[in-house]
């Protein structure tokens, strides 16, 4: 499935092990009203938003099955392309293993498998990557609408200036919703509450190609260890490395599947934002 180069390129990172859903495959989770998997509604949102090309990172254990459905529910006409992270090193690992799909452009967007930003928020970034004011950018999503059931998550917090240029991600443990709207924090650190109108990171990125040797630099200084996509950026950022990361503030709503009581969750979600018409109920290319 290749195509000329005619736009924006996502990274769509597929290549995690999902150690908390059980082993399966996330990006495979039937959440569509049709049976639909998250990585499909991913590819269809991107599509919708502008972006051209897709490139999937996988890893060499469930790469073939991704493979495999990509070939079985998508039409030829789409631009995929397959990276194959070799070891699961983290994030900025994955990235790189998809360098040589998008060091031919100027900036590139990259989006989880496993979690649904929505049109809107795809939008956004694909605008930024063809030709928003900075090079590098991150999506914040308001924390009320990066939440889904009532188990604790992980969220990062944007820090930003005046500007509205990242100081820092601040990564904030055991956050639950509370009954008033806002969110309480599990990590025995202040703020204790968050409130629903936090801007939170989700791992929806632009960035500028000439990240490359930053990208390529942490990695061989982690050795054998993983390099997550907010650390580095949170080293670039305070060491002023390359030019300033944007944040682009969304009210799209962005969920996923972290563990498997989630799925239905997500499903049942899913259904409310096509009912709200938040988006399509059918793929891009059906028509």
């Amino acid at each position: 499935m290749t195509a000329p180069d005619a736009g924006p390129v996502l990274v769509v990172l597929a290549a995690g092990k999902a150690k908390r859903y059980g082993g399966g495959l996330k990006p495979l989770a039937p959440v569509g009203p049709g049976g639909e998997a998250i990585l499909d509604l991913t590819a269809s949102d991107a599509l919708s938003a502008g972006f051209a090309t897709l490139v999937l990172v996988v890893n060499p254990d469930t790469g073939p099955t991704i493979r495999a459905h990509v070939d079985a529910h998508w039409p030829e006409s789409l631009d995929v392309r397959f990276a194959v992270q070799e070891r699961p090193r983290g994030t900025v690992d994955a990235v790189l293993s998809a360098w040589g799909e998008v060091e031919g452009h100027p900036r590139f967007g990259v989006a989880n498998a496993d979690d649904l930003y929505g049109p809107p928020a795809l939008g956004i970034l694909a605008d930024q990557v063809t030709k928003g004011a900075t090079a590098n950018a991150l999506v914040g999503f308001r924390l009320v609408r990066a939440v889904i059931g009532a188990s604790p998550v992980t969220r990062g917090v944007c820090l930003t200036d005046g500007e509205r240029r990242l100081v820092r991600i601040d990564e904030r443990r055991g956050v639950v919703p509370r009954g008033d709207g806002s969110f309480d924090t599990g990590d025995d650190r202040d703020p204790a509450v968050l409130g629903p109108d936090t801007l939170v990171s989700m791992n929806l990125w632009g960035f500028s190609t000439s990240l490359g040797d930053a990208f390529g630099a942490a990695m061989t200084a982690a050795h054998e260890a993983e390099v997550l996509l907010p650390e580095l950026v949170g080293r670039l950022v305070s060491g002023h490395v390359g030019e300033p990361f944007e944040v682009l503030p969304t009210d799209s709503r962005c969920v996923g599947v972290t563990h498997p009581d989630d799925l239905a969750l997500v499903q049942a979600d899913v259904r409310a934002q096509i009912d709200r018409g938040e988006r399509p109920a059918a793929l891009a290319w059906s028509g």
